[in-house]
């Protein structure tokens, strides 16, 4: 999971996927902005089959918090 992240954000951001970490907050450690966020998730929902609920958006800042709120679905 965490491969596919980092890889799409690195595809996404232009930027090393070594640069990406559980740790990395999306926008501020990444450069990502809101519609950067956007795109991000709904790649990640076609990649991964799963559909993130609205609610659970607010909750992602980190790449680990994306990471639980797919696990968790």
């Amino acid at each position: 999971m965490f491969e596919q992240i980092a890889q799409q954000l690195s595809e996404q951001l232009g930027i090393p996927e070594s640069k990406v970490t559980l740790e990395s907050d999306i926008i501020k450690d990444l450069g990502a902005d809101s519609l950067d966020v956007v795109e991000l998730l709904m790649a990640l929902e076609d990649i991964s089959g799963k559909t993130i609920p609205e609610d659970k958006v607010s909750d992602i800042k980190t790449v680990g918090d994306l990471i639980n709120v797919l696990e968790s679905i």
